[in-house]
């Protein structure tokens, strides 16, 4: 039934082949020792004994702990640098007076090829309130994205996303929809880190509830927050907003399931880790300086 260099193996099961009625022997033969039962208790025997090893089986490692990106505060400060200085030099006369009305998210002019608009609209903002809402909450998520990522890579991701999701919103709405306002990139942060943090642990031994833990907080957070507020739309409330983070939510997901696999995971993870974040950091500047360039030339 069982063998072993050393004998106190065979008698630990000895033991439990004894606790169950099944009359058996420990032998030595040769440099181990065997654990013998009569050949009719052999079935039993081999339950009984894999019972007790899935019972004594050590339990897996823990994971590791999540990488930690240091300087995360280097993209907070540069992005409230950014809301702050375009707020600054709409309200203080130093680019061309109608310059908000060139970078409002306007369904009807992205719908006419005005594509900078899903950029430029991002660091507008109606009053007061509204920004100062949207710097503490993009502060909080971004800090904690580049800290998982790191600030060049999270902030380009956030921009990014944000971006796409204008340019989407402005495709698909209703030619009079406009809107203003970094919501969408704090909600693009919050999906980045929710689904990031998804990613990076799903194949690590752990129960269902913290594999797909960080997904549905997630979820929940940008339902939570995701709701259009005064201020952030022009025309009131965005209906179809909530189905397009929907199917950005589930092209996320089957995204995740092609490149799902270890090696596949390993090669993109070393290809970001490879990327310098002051490039991706430049890079999600340079975009927003680009789309403000076409929008002050139109």
């Amino acid at each position: 039934m069982f063998r072993s260099p050393r004998r106190r193996d065979c008698d630990e099961r000895l033991l439990v082949l004894t606790a169950v009625g099944v009359a058996a022997e420990v032998v030595h033969a040769d440099s181990e020792f065997l654990l013998q039962v009569p050949g009719l208790d052999a079935p039993y025997a081999i339950r009984h004994l894999l019972q007790y090893e899935a019972e004594n089986r050590a339990p897996p490692p823990p994971p590791p702990p999540p990488r930690v990106y240091p300087h995360a505060w280097v993209g907070c400060v540069l992005y409230v640098a950014v809301l702050i200085g375009v707020a600054a030099a709409l309200s203080g006369g130093l680019v061309r007076l109608d310059a908000f009305d060139l970078g409002v998210l306007d369904a009807q002019r992205v719908q006419a090829g005005q594509w900078w608009r899903a950029w430029t609209a991002l660091t507008l903002h109606l009053d007061g309130p509204h920004l100062a809402a949207n710097l503490c909450a993009g502060v909080w998520f971004g800090y904690l994205a580049a800290r998982q990522m790191g600030a060049g890579t999270a902030w380009l991701l956030t921009v990014t996303g944000a971006a796409l999701a204008n340019l989407l919103e402005g495709l698909l709405g209703p030619p009079e929809h406009q809107a203003v306002g970094a919501s969408t990139a704090v909600f693009a942060a919050l999906g980045a880190m929710s689904a990031y943090s998804w990613r990076e642990r799903f194949q690590l031994p752990q129960r269902w509830a913290r594999r797909w833990g960080p997904l549905i907080a997630g979820v929940i957070l940008l339902g939570w927050t995701g709701s259009a507020g005064e201020g952030t739309s022009m025309t009131g409330p965005s209906a179809y907003s909530g189905a397009l983070w929907l199917a950005a939510l589930r092209a996320a997901i089957r995204l995740s399931e092609i490149v799902g696999d270890a090696a596949t995971g390993a090669r993109f993870q070393g290809l970001l880790e490879r990327v310098p974040q002051w490039l991706t950091g430049a890079a999600a500047l340079a975009s927003l300086g680009v789309a403000w360039s076409c929008a002050l030339r139109s």
